[in-house]
């Protein structure tokens, strides 16, 4: 069985978190958008046709995070960090999820409460993830 390709593993996870970042930059204005009429009160004013580009920008950014999932579950570490592997595929599955539940709580109109948990599942991931990261970085670099 060949060895894992530290080099390889580690261009593929920055990769992969620096895409994730950049993709959550572009969606950030909607997510600003939103969260904005919500903690107005105003989610009723948002125009029909606004909360379906949005939608559309939010389930095209979640598919590429699907990907990238994809991505990490092939990734093959190197053993004295698998643990922390696992815990940052879990993290990035639930952040996935919590996605998955933002483009849910935006149909057919704006569900606060599930949009709220969905932001707070995506931030305990997004957590999570930079937990795991740095502690493969602190394991790696030893």
């Amino acid at each position: 069985m060949k060895k894992p390709d530290l080099g390889y593993y580690i261009s593929m996870v920055n990769t992969i978190v620096n895409d994730t970042e950049k993709i959550g930059s572009t969606l950030n204005p909607s997510f600003e958008e939103i969260r904005l009429a919500i903690d107005e009160d105003k989610t009723s004013e948002i125009p029909e046709n606004r909360l379906a580009e949005i939608v559309a920008e939010f389930q095209s950014g979640t598919d590429k995070y699907k990907l990238m999932l994809e991505k990490i579950s092939t990734l093959r570490p190197p053993a004295r960090i698998l643990g922390i592997h696992k815990k940052f595929e879990r993290s990035y599955m639930a952040y996935v999820a919590g996605c998955e539940e933002m483009v849910l709580s935006l149909q057919p109109k704006v569900d606060i409460e599930a949009f709220n948990a969905a932001e707070a599942k995506q931030d305990e991931a997004t957590d999570e993830i930079a937990v795991s990261i740095q502690k493969m970085t602190q394991m790696l670099m030893r």
